[in-house]
Order: structure tokens, then sequence, then C-alpha cells
């Protein structure tokens, strides 16, 4: 570890890894598990890179116990995975898949003998089919399912599991999923993404108040993908593209979660397309959560549009990108925790996903050396620590991933993984990053001044 920097976490601090279903067990056809749409989005010809698929990803549903070995090594307080909808509900409501349960069971309980906490994420973007073709998201009836969903889970795995979260990320889902078509369903409209949204946020809060009644000593929290977006210059008109992204990106998600409206600027400007909201609605998306979860990647500078209308976001001069071109920006880490601590003022945060990817490759004497990740991460783990000393509630800290994975639309051409993953063979490689998590962990666990990054 460098010298860099020195930092301690509070007591009780959890290190932690983060997963997905679909980017990860595979399986896709096996022990009665259902349809989902990002099975149907990837046999759609020209979704997915190279018409790849999760039907394998990492075959984490057969070598769950070989991961959870290299979480033990890793010295993990907490892995966060999610619950496949389609595998314990086939076609989303109705009739139960008790052998997909039967993995859950197994993944929970082994996690619990390792000595690693469980975060259950209730839907990480994979809907049954079967709700697709009944309109999906932007279906009103769709929060129901939802509803009926999170009850059955938590009935079976509440004994034991005490962190939920409801959502993955709602921007994703409405606007990659239903308003711009890079991700499953695939669908291209604007009215389908508010529509998406509104239904994902009333889910969540529909989802709390079931997971309160069937789960009553829970941790309940939902989590979003947060930037910290600077004007690209001290103009009026850079200033309101920011402050607009900022309403797109973020505020529309944390206005309603923790102030129970959306932001009047923003929806004076989507008015048209506004989905219904009924009474009710806008206070049960703001039901009290126990933590918010924020996965962060990247932070940009905004300008006007070139016609000066809308917003852009431009690349700063020097500033090194990640295999997905995306910039490192660990200071935009700081400035989210703190801004979302000061305005939003959430009990207490994780930070569920952070992470990079590089174009790993294993060397002739058969190791990683994933440099530019280790230091990525020792970045915002200095960046983390900077919110602490500035009051943020932070509790938490989980790198995206623990595994090279299904990445989506890219397929397994961007590799975020601390371990890398030879598809062909599953064959597993701990990378320099996870080594450097290991020691960085111990540390913290040990306490004093050891825990440098």
């Amino acid at each position: 570890m460098s010298d860099a920097y020195s930092a301690r976490f509070p007591p009780g601090f959890l290190w932690g890894v983060s997963s997905a279903s679909y980017q990860l067990e595979g399986a896709v056809a096996e022990d009665g598990r259902g349809e989902s749409i990002w099975d149907r989005f990837c046999a759609t010809p020209g979704k997915v890179r190279n018409g790849e698929s999760g039907a394998v990803a990492c075959d984490f549903y057969h070598r769950y116990g070989e991961d959870i070995e290299l979480m033990k090594d890793l010295g993990v307080d907490a892995f966060r995975f999610s619950i496949s909808w389609p595998r314990v509900l086939p076609a989303g409501r109705g009739r139960l898949n008790p052998r997909g349960f039967d993995f859950y069971d197994r993944l929970v309980d082994g996690l619990l003998d390792a000595g690693i906490e469980p975060f259950a994420v209730l839907y990480h973007w994979d809907l049954p089919q079967a709700l697709e073709d009944e309109g999906g998201w932007p279906e009103r009836a769709t929060v129901e399912a939802f509803a009926e969903y999170t009850k059955v889970v938590a009935e079976h795995l509440g004994d034991r599991v005490s962190h939920w979260i409801t959502h993955i990320e709602p921007w994703v889902v409405s606007w990659l999923g239903y308003g711009w078509g890079e991700h499953a369903p695939g669908r291209c409209s604007e009215v389908d993404a508010l529509a998406a949204a509104h239904h994902v946020l009333l889910s969540h809060g529909r989802a709390v108040e079931v997971l309160r009644q069937v789960v009553p000593k829970a941790q309940v929290g939902i989590t979003l993908n947060l930037d910290h977006l600077w004007p690209a210059s001290d103009t009026d008109a850079d200033r309101s593209a920011a402050h607009w992204l900022d309403g797109h990106h973020n505020r529309w998600f944390l206005g309603p979660l923790f102030h129970g409206a959306y932001p009047q600027d923003m929806v004076d400007q989507w008015h048209k397309i506004m989905p219904p909201v009924q009474d009710g609605d806008m206070e049960s998306i703001a039901v009290p959560i126990d933590f918010l979860g924020v996965n962060y990647y990247t932070s940009s500078l905004v300008a006007a549009g070139l016609d000066g209308e809308g917003a852009r976001q431009v690349p700063q001069a020097g500033t090194a990108r990640t295999d997905m071109d995306w910039e490192i920006r660990p200071d935009g880490l700081r400035e989210v925790l703190v801004r979302v601590a000061r305005d939003y003022a959430p009990r207490t945060i994780y930070i569920t996903e952070n992470g990079a990817a590089f174009p790993d490759v294993v060397d002739h004497n058969g190791r990683v050396l994933d440099v530019e990740r280790r230091d990525f991460l020792a970045a915002h783990v200095a960046a983390a620590a900077q919110a602490v000393e500035a009051k943020v509630p932070l509790r938490g800290y989980l790198v995206w991933a623990l595994l090279d994975n299904f990445e989506w639309s890219w397929g397994y051409w961007r590799r975020f993984g601390i371990v890398h993953i030879d598809y062909p063979t599953q064959k597993r490689t701990p990378k320099a990053s996870f080594y450097w998590y290991r020691d960085l962990i111990a540390a913290e666990h040990n306490g004093g001044p050891k825990s440098r990054l």
C-alpha cells in the first residue's frame, strides 16, 4: 500500500463486494427459472455485443461455494447479491418455484456460515418477461406484482437476511431500459421512461412497507447511481445546464424519496409527459428508510448545448478514463456523499458499488497486475474517508465487483472484477486489486495506523 493517505473508518464499518443475479448466476434455463427481459433482449440480434448473454455468466449458480471461499480469503464483512425474480416466481406472480428458493437458501446459509452479512437486493433489472409482456414497469400493475414478490421473498429469507435493498439504480431501469433502448427491454420512449421511474419508486415504497411487516427488525434501503455535475464555466448557461442534468440524474429520484416530491423545475419541463400521480403515491415513495445505497463511478463537467439549449457533458483535460471511457473523478464521490448528507439527510449511507473496468490480462506467471484498478479503488476509498471526516454517516463500502461478469449490452468485453474469470474454463484468478483490498480490510479490522491507502 502507498503511504499517501492514512484513514480510520467508524467502528463497525462494513467492507464488502457486490454482484447482480443476471450478470453472475448463469443457469438461466435450469430448475424452473422463468424467462427475464434480459434473456429476451440478449436473444434479439444487435442488442448485445457479439450476441452474448448471461446464460452461463460466472456460473455462480453452481460455483457459489468456491466464490464464498474467495470472499472469506478477501476478508469481507458483506456480500450484496440480488434475487432473480424469474427464478423464484417464473411468471412474475402466482406460482412459486421451490428450487429457486433452494438456491438462495444455500447461498444465504453459506454466507452466514462464513461470517459474511448478506445484503439482499430485490430488483437488479431482470424483470420476468411475462410481466413485460403485460406492459412492464410503465404499468401500475407491476407495482402490485413487485409487492407480492417482495412478500414471498421476505417470508422465505427474512429469518436470516437483515439488510434489504429494494432497487438498484432506478435511473438505469427507466432511462436506459425504457427511454433510450440501451438496456432491456429496449424501449425508446420518454413517456415510458418517466412512467417506469414513478412505478419503480412507488414499488420501492410498497416493498418497504411489506418488509417492515414481515421482517420488523430489517434494515431497508434503496440504491441510486449518483454523480456530481460541475458547471464547465461560471456562465449562467452552463450553471443552468448542470442544474438540469443534476435534476435528470439525481434530484428526480432523491427528491421523492426524501422530500416527498419531484423537483418542480423538472416537473415544469416534463409536465406534458408525466405519468399520473395518484393520491398517496408520494407519501408511499417517501416512507422512511434505514439507509441509502450510493453507486458511484464517475462525475463530469457540464456545459450548455452548442445551440445554447439543453446540456452536454464535456471532457476535463488531463483526466484519466476507465475502459468504459468514464472519467476517473474520486473528488466527485466526496462531493456526492457530502451533498446527499447535507441536502437529504439519510440516516445511513453505504457505498454499494464503486469500481472500474480495465483491459486486464493474465501474464505468463499467472498473475493479473491491475495497477490501474488498485489505484482507482485507493483514491475512492480515500475520498470516502474524507466524507467520513466531514461527518457524512457513511457506514460501508462495497466494491463492484467480486468477479468479472456479464456487463449488460457490452457482453463480456468489459471487466470490472477484482477476480479475473477465464470464461471458457471458469477459472478464477484473484487480481492485484484483490490482494490490495484484502490488506486494506485486514488493516481496518485490526485498527490502528496500518490502514494507509
